[in-house]
């Protein structure tokens, strides 16, 4: 299979959905590359660049960094790739991150293909999490912290607050599609394939 030309992912998905694995399998079989912002914005504050200098000092003090910060690190990363093969998995998690993404994808000549959404029944996803905190304690590990059914369903609100103007913005141009996320991992995986622009 051939990976040289450019292909735009963005995963969409509830916390529990199996973005982030699903995500992984599809970067390796479909040489793309996973991108992070966190380990992006980790990267540039180890190397000490002008733009970590920039947000080291905020993500110390704990604050969210700007859209204008995000966008140009994320620039940055894309700017240095031949073909843009990504997917983007966490990010965008706003309308204006979305559009200004869009904008630098353009102008990179590399605009999104296909948003996949994961869709999980909400009780389907808290069981999920609460079970991933419980394996992890009877295997002698820490727990998550957000690994509690309370926490879980917070989640699950802020998710569909913020996720539902994405839906409408990836829907009205033709990105989207839903996938069912309840099956083995492999069944999802096909799924979401057999989706793909």
């Amino acid at each position: 299979m051939t990976h040289n030309s450019n292909k735009v992912v963005i995963f969409l998905g509830p916390p529990g959905a199996g973005k982030g694995t699903q995500a992984e399998r599809l970067a390796r079989e479909h040489g793309l590359v996973q991108i992070s912002t966190g380990d992006i914005l980790r990267d540039h504050v180890a190397r000490g660049t002008e733009l970590g200098q920039q947000v080291k000092p905020i993500m110390e003090a704990g604050q969210l960094l700007s859209d204008h910060l995000l966008i140009a690190l994320i620039r940055d990363r894309l700017a240095a790739m031949g073909p843009v093969r990504v997917i983007f998995d966490g990010f965008p998690r706003t309308q204006a991150q979305a559009e200004a993404l869009d904008l630098l994808l353009e102008e990179l000549g590399a605009p999104v293909n296909s948003v996949p959404l994961l869709e999980v029944p909400d009780q389907t996803l808290i069981d999920r999490i609460v079970e991933r905190g419980r394996q992890a304690t009877a295997r002698g590990e820490q727990a998550r912290s957000d690994d509690t059914e309370e926490t879980a369903r917070k989640r699950q609100q802020v998710y569909r607050e913020q996720t539902q103007p994405l839906i409408e913005h990836y829907q009205r141009r033709g990105h989207l599609y839903t996938v069912d996320g309840v099956g083995t991992m492999d069944e999802v995986y096909g799924r979401i394939v057999s989706g793909l622009k």
